[in-house]
Order: structure tokens, then sequence, then C-alpha cells
């Protein structure tokens, strides 16, 4: 995560959202220092921070779930920076990363020895409602950066925080080229309804929504039930894990 004392503010750097590209922005041009470590929870934040720092303004990227699950799949295919090849500790957050990493490397193994495709690879790995940790404080940030609109969104971010953008956010750590739009991955009637059932609730939780032509509305609000009883679950994992 990033803070600044002079601007006071604090991002949390979700993966998958650019947040290495707003995180080498903000510390190159806007003040920001690193706290704790990358991927670090606002839960984490709190222990130690002062009471000013809590009051602090506080944004967070976000990204549609079903682009960031095109891009999990190009990630492990092309073995991204080595890092599922061979995989470094990291020396704090390290009982989250070992477990987190046990599911990296069943997935980067899967597409290898497979041969999979994104479908092969979604319907054997998407199986239960899609949950991140930016829903364990959603209510508590202050600004969101969608990942589909990142620059108006940035722009927006320091203008609410009362800073004067120096140039357009630069792009770093992309993704190796995907194939087409994330939407065409998503090309049977399957997949569809497997998405909207995984992603349905936390779409709405961000207010995204699936395209109208799908017509898999229904399916939505199929896993509903099953969403809010694992959230419940994994807020406390999370919270343990903190």
């Amino acid at each position: 995560m990033i803070i600044s004392s002079k601007y006071r503010y604090l991002f949390i750097e979700l993966p998958l959202t650019a947040s290495t590209a707003i995180a080498k922005e903000l510390t190159e041009n806007y003040a920001g220092q690193t706290r704790h470590y990358k991927h670090a929870t606002y839960r984490t934040f709190l222990k130690s921070a002062t009471d000013e720092e809590k009051s602090y303004f506080t944004f967070i990227g976000i990204r549609n779930p079903l682009d960031q699950a095109v891009s999990h799949y190009y990630k492990y295919l092309n073995d991204h920076k080595g890092k599922y090849s061979n995989p470094q500790p990291r020396r704090s957050g390290r009982v989250k990363y070992w477990l987190n990493e046990r599911g990296h490397q069943k997935r980067y193994r899967f597409i290898h020895e497979q041969k999979a495709d994104f479908a092969q690879f979604f319907l054997k790995f998407y199986t239960r409602p899609y949950l991140d940790w930016s829903l364990m404080d959603q209510e508590r940030m202050d600004s969101v950066i969608r990942f589909e609109h990142i620059q108006e969104d940035f722009q927006a971010t320091l203008e609410a925080i009362g800073i004067e953008a120096v140039r357009p956010l630069p792009i770093v750590n992309q993704t190796r080229s995907k194939e087409k739009t994330f939407w065409e991955y998503y090309d049977s009637l399957e997949l569809r309804v497997r998405a909207a059932r995984v992603f349905g609730p936390y779409l709405e939780q961000w207010d995204y929504a699936l395209p109208a032509e799908w017509d898999v509305q229904p399916e939505v609000k199929a896993w509903e039930s099953r969403f809010q009883r694992d959230l419940k679950l994994k807020k406390m994992y999370w919270s343990i894990l903190t």
C-alpha cells in the first residue's frame, strides 16, 4: 500500500487492477511512500495507523472480475515474470502468500500440463461465488479507480484529494497480449451462465453489469445466498490473516 502524509491519502493495492502503475506514479510524483507490503489490506493498515492516518483519504483500484479471470489465465499461460515456475517467498504476509501460492501452482500446472484453453481453465477453477478482500472494507473507500477507465478515475481521485496531476498515468506491468476483448472469451452459454453465477453478486457490489445480450440476468441471483455465506467466512479468514 502507498501512503502520503503530505497529501493525506492511502492507496490500497488490489492485485490485477493496475496497482503497480498507480503505486509507482504516486511514489514518484505525489509524495507517496510504501507502507507494509504491496497487497496489504486496509485491516493491516489499521493495526499500526495513527488516529490522524486513519482519517486520510482512502482509495482502491477495482477491475471487472470477468476481465481479471482472463488476465489470470494469461499470466499463468505466459508464466508472468517467472513467478509461477520460480516463486519467491515474501518477507511479509507469508502465511497468506503461501496459501495463495498453492492455488497459483495448481492453476499454472493445469494449464501447462493439460494445454488448457481459457474455457477449460474457467470451468475447472471458477466453481464458487467470486470474492476478494476489496469487499472487507468497501464502505471505507472514499474513491474507486476502475481499471476500465483508469485515466479518468485516477485524475478524478487526485482532484478529490486536492492534487493537480502532473501527467497522464503511465501503464506498467501489463499482462502479455490477449487475443481479443475479455467479453469474447465467454463465447458459449455454459461459460456465460457460469460467469453470471460466479461473478453476479460481486458485480452488483461494485456496480458492474453483464452484457444485456447474454440474456443470463436470472442467473446473477442464483448463487446470492452462497455468496453471502462465503463472504462471512472469508471476512473471518481475511481478518485472521491480517
